[in-house]
């Protein structure tokens, strides 16, 4: 498929997005995932003048087309304030799963007022690939960035509480390993 159609072919799936019956829909956005990079910056414009409908359609269809949406997400993420367009890219992220966790990681680190919740809610939302980069982040010399960490793995809930217990005995020494030597 030459440029000029594919352009075509992605405008006429994002039509289809925007107001097709639940079946076309759907369709459109397998579609649009299986088309890759050339549909990413088209999605993301979708989902910047869009609906929560469109939105949610195009979010899946970024997600299906996963590593090469992230970079592009988190460029919009840094540009954008509609708060329903960054709940919308922070679910693909999510979705997307353990290829989002550095990205992520580094708007933790660098405590991002506008993007820390959506980045909290992603990585304990994606979980377990989020564990052992949350433990690295708590090793940071700041402390403030170590509470945030240890803060998002007991946030995690199960996947996180474990390993942040673990982690907490053996800086203080009164970890199991401590004890029994």
């Amino acid at each position: 498929m030459n440029a000029m159609t594919a352009d075509t072919r992605i405008d006429e799936l994002i039509a289809d997005l925007r107001r097709g019956p639940l079946e076309r829909r759907r369709a459109a956005t397998a579609e649009l995932g299986m088309m890759g990079e050339a549909a990413v910056e088209p999605l993301i414009a979708a989902m910047k003048e869009g609906d929560n409908d469109l939105r949610w359609y195009a979010a899946r269809a970024l997600s299906q087309i996963g590593k090469p949406a992230i970079g592009p997400i988190f460029a919009a993420l840094r540009a954008e304030k509609d708060r329903d367009f960054l709940r919308y890219a922070t679910a693909a992220l999510v979705t997307i799963g353990e290829a989002a966790v550095d990205p992520l990681i580094d708007i933790v680190r660098n405590a991002d007022p506008d993007l820390q919740p959506f980045a909290a809610v992603a990585l304990c939302r994606i979980g377990e690939p989020a564990v052992e980069p949350l433990l690295q982040l708590m090793k940071s010399p700041d402390p403030e960035t170590q509470e945030r960490a240890a803060l998002l793995l007991w946030k995690m809930g199960e996947p996180g509480a474990g390993p942040l217990t673990e982690a907490l005995e053996k800086s203080r020494g009164t970890g199991r390993s401590a004890k029994h030597k």
